[in-house]
């Protein structure tokens, strides 16, 4: 198991650490030209300020490394992006890319959407090891089963072992293994529209502002944030599908309610695509949730 090292932003870390009980956040790179490969999901990623600070002040739970436009970035995780709001935080990646800030412009920006984040009180820093060289723009990576790794991996256990929030999530004992990240509704949002190649399940739109990230069954209903609860929808069939008047049958069909029609003399657009079959991840872990799709259809579907 590896942790990545990251140097964190000091008002990034200052924000964040003033939010109570946050699940997640976004570490975001400016440039966006790469896209962090560093790490698998479940692995640690550490926070470590700008010098003369050369410490490890909090980290959080690997999920997934994209790249993504400043607009949904913020619409999906707000503060957690460590910002106030949106201008400020289009500032602060015109100033890191050394460029005019531009109000219009909707910077591609890299993300590293962290699960479960901590932050030490400043007695419980943790000093960056004795092979952390000065010259490091962004970051390093530790094998926690070998030197200074190990003894990395045992300071972070110890600072942990003081917060009961994250004292069932990083084993407090033994050699360091995988975390099954609890994914929050911004990582959800953003695992679900890589997973469908940003385009919507039923109509193939690719225009990213009209899509959303819709839950099959909700969280409020016992449903998950996880991309087989999932299903990536052009704006306007989301809405109809969480009211109810189409589905998707286990069998990955979609299905329009007569109820459209009944209620509102029209639909004419919708009931072209009756029957078709959608389009869903070629990965087949990430396919919807057959379960789900027949709890949609038994209890949320209009008949």
């Amino acid at each position: 198991m590896k942790a990545f090292v990251g140097i964190t932003d000091n008002n990034w870390f200052e924000l964040l650490q003033s939010q109570p009980q946050l699940e997640e956040v976004n570490f975001w790179q400016p440039s966006g030209s790469r896209q962090f490969r560093a790490l698998q999901p479940g692995e640690l990623f550490l926070f470590k300020l700008h010098s003369p600070n050369n410490y490890i002040v909090g980290g959080g739970i690997f999920a997934h490394a994209t790249r993504l436009p400043i607009s949904l970035a913020w619409e999906s995780f707000g503060i957690a992006n460590g910002a106030w709001d949106l201008p400020q935080m289009r500032s602060r990646v015109a100033r890191y890319r050394r460029q005019e800030e531009d109000r219009r412009a909707d910077y591609t920006i890299g993300c590293i959407l962290l699960e479960q984040p901590f932050f030490l009180e400043r007695p419980a820093w943790i000093p960056v090891p004795h092979d952390w060289k000065p010259n490091i723009v962004q970051g390093r990576s530790y094998d926690l089963i070998l030197e200074p790794g190990l003894s990395l991996w045992r300071q972070v256990q110890s600072a942990l072992s003081i917060s009961q929030r994250m004292h069932d999530e990083i084993p407090q004992y033994g050699e360091p293994q995988l975390v099954r990240p609890r994914l929050g509704q911004g990582t959800f949002r953003v695992l679900v529209t890589d997973a469908y190649e940003r385009r919507c399940a039923v109509t193939q739109e690719k225009v990213l502002p009209a899509l959303d990230a819709a839950h099959i069954r909700p969280f409020s209903e016992g449903g998950e944030h996880s991309i087989t609860n999932g299903l990536l929808l052009r704006s306007d069939v989301h809405r109809l599908f969480d009211r109810g008047y189409v589905t998707v049958i286990p069998e990955n069909h979609f299905e329009v309610s007569r109820k459209v029609r009944e209620d509102f003399h029209n639909g004419r657009d919708y009931y072209a695509l009756h029957g078709k079959k959608i389009w869903t991840p070629s990965d087949t872990g990430f396919q919807p949730n057959k379960d789900h799709l027949a709890w949609h259809n038994e209890k949320i579907f209009k008949i």
